[in-house]
């Protein structure tokens, strides 16, 4: 109980203002210094990309490089025609994937094409053809000398295997036979060149988990391969989801509450023949032999179809969708009430689109603006690290003082350290520097992550202000759509711009900060994941836990703050403040109506992934006898159903998410018409009919003259 005089906890409600008509025009700009930190920020940002384009290399990314540190396959130079990368003796490289990050201490070279059959030296030293082929695998300078000259100068690999390429290297043939015996070049056994005959496992002896090395290369070709015989029909499904969600949202617009309640039944009916078809499956397992192997037993499956055999799976599909169903029916039981206030708020938002129709193609300028911010990340993180310069190391296979000390490749053969190291080699390792820039590489790299979040998050917060300006000058129209702007959009998305880049900049900034510090929790995480420290792991377990917590909140204040700027043109501070208040002081209405509505928007979404990804099954299974012939032949069928079910699901949600901040800033304007009105005459509310009659308030009529 509040003492007379003391200061209300959640702020003073807002009282009427005769001069209140909607989203005020007479503004000023808000949050200066932030504006001017994040325009000090976006000029360095493009400094920071103009440094990193002039001194990176995307070269090093795109070509592998050889132990000359030259670019295998780089047009114009004498490697053009050579552009795979061929290692000498691939035994002495610890795995197929260390490859690819790091050197391994032996000779590495390019060449054309990658050899496709076994040889030796010594043999091919004997035949002329032979040595012709194998001399394309070897260094220049073989004239007049042996065989042992040749090894011993390191000028040629002592064998060659049968290769394939791989991301541009060339990597053994390596197969598996049914009884699990690991081949190279269908072989199992092959002569090393130094007389001994070895087993093609010794080719990736200390190389942990060799097969499914091998059997994701496989699985990763078979996935391409489905993506090039279903891309067409990926696309029309996503047509298919477009037009959909377009047609739910004209249909909501007049039939709001039907489509709800018929969205929530066919909502329960699809997950209803889920569960009926999960059961016709389970019991039809029930007789074929294998089918009661546990999922734990049948551990991790390339082929993701086994798991379709076993009962297990379709018991747990069976659980799974009966505790959504009756989650679903529970809440429609008890919040039936606060659904029909819901979807008063959907009719008005459906309305208020009808004024609006510019708005549901906004999200297409948000994601254009998204992928202008991601590519200028993407580049310009390729050029900072890329601009690193090629350092040499020594490689050798004997003890060395000298081992992984910096050398300099053009007087090796005549330093110190090869004469007290016979056997080493002069091998470019990595890039890196020495400079000032080199030095504060990582600094530009962390600086570029930051903006990125930075910049990410104020074009998603511009659209979202856009849009709330747009519906609250809807809202608050005494005639509509008279009283409105001409354009809503290009308006609100000028005053935004014009009045308000420093309150966007500021919100985002906050957003930002607790983003980049859940982003370095994570790379601590994964840099600690080796620790036995249970304390550790428990507090970034905790630390993790609770910044999630925060962004959630952050991004909470932040949408409803942008809707208070969007009204009131007043800063970011003060509008966050009273949207909190406002929130507070409605607390129960917050709770149960705005949650409710997300869920009813959730539901649609879910409908509308529901019903394509339903047909993209039929389809791509080949399940319906009609579409059996016209449906491609896939390795694994779930590669386009997933492709089609995800791709729905972000075109839903870029219409739903017009949806949603209208709903957002109809409800904030909703309450401030409460606390604002009382339905005199003098003070109407300008809220709709048909919110009133739910709420069991009306107008007063005019006096009679």
């Amino acid at each position: 109980m509040e003492l007379e005089g003391e200061k209300p906890k959640y702020g003073e409600p807002k009282k009427y203002d005769p001069t209140f008509k909607g989203p005020i025009y007479n503004r000023g700009c808000t949050d200066i210094v932030c504006c001017i930190l994040f325009i000090i920020c976006i000029l360095g940002y493009v400094a920071v990309g103009i440094l990193a384009w002039s001194q990176g290399d995307p070269r090093k990314v795109i070509y592998p490089t050889d132990s000359r540190g030259q670019f295998c396959g780089q047009a114009g130079t004498p490697l053009e025609t050579k552009p795979l990368l061929f290692y000498f003796n691939i035994m002495k490289c610890a795995s197929p994937m260390v490859l690819l990050e790091f050197q391994c201490p032996t000779t590495q070279m390019c060449v054309e094409k990658c050899p496709d059959k076994f040889m030796t030296l010594l043999k091919a030293y004997a035949n002329k053809e032979d040595f012709k082929y194998y001399k394309n695998f070897c260094k220049e300078g073989l004239e007049g000398l042996t065989v042992t000259q040749i090894l011993s100068s390191g000028l040629c690999p002592a064998m060659l295997t049968p290769s394939k390429p791989f991301t541009r290297r060339c990597f053994p043939a390596l197969g598996q036979k049914k009884g699990g015996e690991i081949t190279v070049g269908n072989n199992s056994k092959f002569d090393d060149g130094e007389g001994n005959i070895r087993d093609a496992k010794d080719l990736v002896a200390g190389v942990k988990n060799a097969t499914v090395v091998i059997e994701a290369r496989q699985v990763a070709m078979k996935i391409f391969e489905d993506y090039t015989q279903s891309w067409y029909w990926i696309l029309i499904g996503l047509v298919i989801a477009m037009l959909i969600s377009l047609l739910f949202i004209v249909l909501l617009r007049f039939l709001a509450g039907i489509m709800v309640w018929v969205m929530i039944v066919m909502v329960i009916l699809v997950i209803g023949y889920g569960i009926f078809h999960c059961s016709m499956e389970y019991v039809s397992l029930k007789s074929e032999a294998g089918s009661n192997v546990t999922l734990k037993d049948l551990g991790f499956q390339t082929d993701f179809s086994v798991y379709l055999h076993i009962r297990q799976t379709w018991l747990a599909f069976i659980i799974i969708l009966a505790i959504v169903e009756v989650v679903i029916i529970l809440l429609l039981i008890f919040l039936r009430n606060r659904i029909l206030i819901a979807i008063a708020l959907i009719k008005e938002a459906s309305r208020a689109i009808g004024y609006v129709m510019s708005a549901l193609f906004y999200p297409l300028f948000t994601f254009a603006l998204l992928s202008i911010v991601i590519a200028y990340w993407a580049v310009t993180a390729v050029f900072l690290s890329t601009s690193n310069q090629p350092i040499y190391k020594v490689f050798n296979e004997t003890a060395c003082d000298h081992s992984r000390k910096i050398c300099e490749p053009a007087n090796f053969s005549t330093s110190s350290m090869k004469a007290e190291c016979p056997d080493s080699k002069c091998l470019f390792a990595f890039y890196g520097g020495e400079t000032v820039y080199h030095k504060y590489l990582i600094g530009l790299q962390f600086y570029n992550v930051f903006l990125f979040f930075w910049c990410a998050n104020f074009v998603t917060a511009l659209g979202q202000m856009t849009l709330a300006g747009a519906f609250a000058s809807y809202y608050w129209a005494l005639v509509k759509p008279d009283d409105m702007p001409a354009f809503p959009i290009f308006s609100s998305l000028g005053r935004s711009l014009r009045y308000h880049t420093g309150s966007l900049a500021f919100g985002s900034l906050i957003l930002s900060i607790i983003q980049i510090i859940r982003v370095l929790l994570e790379y601590i995480d994964h840099k600690l994941q080796g620790t036995q420290n249970k304390c550790t792991k428990f507090l970034l377990c905790c630390l993790k836990c609770c910044f999630w917590c925060l962004e959630k909140f952050i991004k909470f204040i932040n949408r409803n703050a942008y809707i208070m700027v969007a009204i009131y043109g007043k800063n970011f501070c003060t509008s966050a403040k009273d949207a909190f208040f406002l929130l507070m002081r409605n607390m129960i209405r917050v709770a149960v109506l705005d949650k409710v509505t997300d869920f009813l928007l959730f539901l649609g979404k879910l409908l509308i992934v529901g019903l394509v990804g339903i047909f993209a099954f039929f389809f791509f299974s080949g399940r319906v006898k009609a579409f059996e012939n016209t449906a491609p032949n896939l390795h694994y069928y779930w590669v386009p159903i997933l492709t089609v079910v995800v791709g729905s699901y972000l075109i839903a949600h870029g219409f739903f998410s017009v949806y949603a901040m209208c709903v957002d800033t109809l409800f904030l304007c909703f309450l401030e018409d409460l606390e604002r009105n009382d339905g005199s005459v003098e003070r109407p509310y300008l809220m709709s009919d048909r919110l009133l009659r739910v709420l069991n308030k009306k107008n007063k009529p005019e006096p009679a003259e």
